[in-house]
């Protein structure tokens, strides 16, 4: 006869439970890629409400990538362009399934492309797109900065945590890491941030 919860250990119907819920992440990242492909299928097959709704789910995540790499008034335009770029390119994408990664791809060499066409030591006198006289516009702009300067592989989930919004498992779906990679390089890019702030991360 199978064992309740009350007769079981409580270490076992914690393990129990996590089971479940680890049962029930994967099933829902299933649905998503499932979702997902249908609506960039259609996308390429040149329904522009499906290209809509991949925009919606991927803007912040572009917005995110651009900005860790480049100024934020750049990072608007060439958003713009990264998009009308995958539209013009959908039909090339033989695995439906890597859409987001191979967003990301088209966001990164973009960014990379701009530097060299304009030089970065350019960059801090075009950053602020709010009132230049505002305290937090100079802040903003000197943390972005400090962001951008640090190892890339903690640039990214920053931009996406931090400027978009973005939780660590929505950060692991949407760019393929690991939810452990996320979180490794969330904790750790945070405190060197911190370090280059002067602020105490004892808490980090």
């Amino acid at each position: 006869m199978p064992a309740t919860a009350q007769s079981m250990p409580a270490n076992a119907v914690d393990f129990a439970f996590r089971v479940r819920h680890l049962r029930r992440m994967a099933e829902a990242r299933v649905r998503i890629a499932v979702d997902e492909s249908a609506l960039v299928a259609a996308a390429a097959a040149g329904d522009r409400d499906a290209f809509g709704r991949l925009y919606e789910r991927y803007a912040s995540m572009v917005h995110g990538v651009l900005l860790a790499r480049v100024q934020r008034a750049d990072a608007e335009d060439l958003m713009q362009e990264v998009f009308l770029s995958a539209m013009r390119r959908l039909g090339d994408l033989r695995d439906h399934a890597s859409f987001g990664g191979w967003l990301l791809s088209i966001a990164r060499n973009r960014a990379n492309d701009h530097h060299r066409k304009r030089r970065e030591t350019d960059e801090l006198d075009m950053d602020v797109v709010v009132d230049h006289n505002s305290t937090d516009a100079h802040e903003a702009v000197r943390v972005l900065a400090l962001l951008r300067a640090l190892p890339e592989a903690y640039r990214e989930p920053l931009a996406l945590r931090l400027v978009e919004g973005l939780t660590g498992p929505e950060i692991a779906e949407r760019t393929g890491m690991s939810h452990g990679s996320v979180r490794v390089n969330l904790h750790r890019g945070l405190q060197l941030l911190r370090e280059k702030l002067g602020v105490n991360h004892e808490r980090a």
